[in-house]
């Protein structure tokens, strides 16, 4: 076991998002007051009624949590994982006016010409 001491609770928040930990318990006054300070963990738990235990087994998405600091990167599993989700986009003319220009850049280093070309001719079409 290991602890670490430091001077004020910020820095507390700033080691444990550095770290980003599969279980993060908030053992604090007003622990919610400090929740949108946390940016990388796996599951949060707030205040002395919270136990992980209860995230493991009843409250929370089990065991599927990203360990080994990956609560950088990755969300835990949950239901969202097994539903089908499709993205919808509409443009106003004023938005691809907007947009239109990175688009035809990012295509243009990737190499895609025809994903560069369709944005081209929409925008000359809008002349």
């Amino acid at each position: 076991m290991r602890f670490i001491v430091v001077d004020a609770l910020q820095t507390a928040f700033d080691i444990a998002n550095s770290y980003a930990p599969e279980h993060l318990l908030l053992q604090i006054r007003e622990p919610r007051a400090w929740l949108p300070r946390v940016t990388a963990a796996g599951a949060v738990f707030l205040g002395p009624w919270s136990p992980e235990t209860l995230g493991d087994y009843c409250s929370g998405p089990n065991h599927t949590l990203p360990t080994y600091g990956y609560a950088r990167s990755y969300s835990g599993l949950s239901l969202e994982d097994f539903q089908k989700r499709i993205t919808v986009q509409e443009l106003t003319p004023a938005g691809l006016r907007g947009l239109g220009p990175t688009a035809q850049v990012l295509a243009d280093l990737e190499g895609l010409d025809a994903h560069a070309a369709a944005v081209t001719i929409r925008l000359e079409a809008l002349r």
